[in-house]
């Protein structure tokens, strides 16, 4: 089973594609979303926050996001910080995730390959991208936030370039047609290398 990585900045659309991976009949961990449950329900994980962020990281026993947020998003240290503690129960979670598929290749979406260097975890990389000012807009609409909040979360991801320069397959995130057809493309070419 090839295990298969799709990143992207914030915005560039990497949901839409994996669900579009998914309709095709690939198995997709999506990392963030997983990331969030494991936040609220692994004590190593609560535990690991507590005693870093304080007291306050847990408000009636659900994961405070909007205080976290607040100290990370312009801080690198406590993003790391941060990071170092969900980062290996996900990790371990994926593994667990895996054994228990039988696909040709498996998609692990996740966000922060390159930024957590862990590219060489994967057999493909693909990358979701699309021009910033379209993400900028996008992440606005979706999380209600302003634009320099979104701003604030990009400058914690690398470049798309250094991402692309990394990667087995680019996708151009800016027509759902079009990312289709290229969804479509790298599916059929991913499967031609499988024996």
């Amino acid at each position: 089973m090839r295990i298969v990585g799709l990143t992207g900045g914030i915005g560039s659309g990497k949901s839409t594609v994996a669900r579009m991976f998914e309709r095709l009949g690939v198995p997709v961990y999506y990392s963030d979303v997983k990331a969030k449950h494991l936040m609220n329900t692994s004590d190593d994980i609560r535990k690991g926050l507590i005693d870093v962020f304080g007291p306050k990281s847990f408000e009636n026993g659900e994961l405070n996001r909007s205080y976290i947020a607040s100290l990370v998003f312009n801080n690198e240290a406590k993003l790391k910080k941060l990071n170092s503690i969900v980062h290996p129960e996900v990790k371990r979670n994926f593994k667990k995730w895996i054994s228990k598929q039988s696909a040709s290749y498996v998609i692990e979406e996740n966000p922060l390959i390159f930024e957590n260097n862990s590219q060489h975890d994967f057999d493909l990389i693909i990358t979701v991208t699309a021009p910033k000012k379209i993400r900028i807009q996008r992440v606005m609409e979706r999380d209600g936030l302003s634009e320099n909040e979104v701003l604030a979360r990009v400058k914690n991801q690398l470049e798309d370039e250094l991402k692309i320069n990394g990667s087995d397959f680019v996708i151009t995130n800016e027509s759902l047609n079009a990312t289709k057809t290229q969804v479509d493309r790298i599916n059929e070419a991913i499967m031609a290398q499988i024996p």
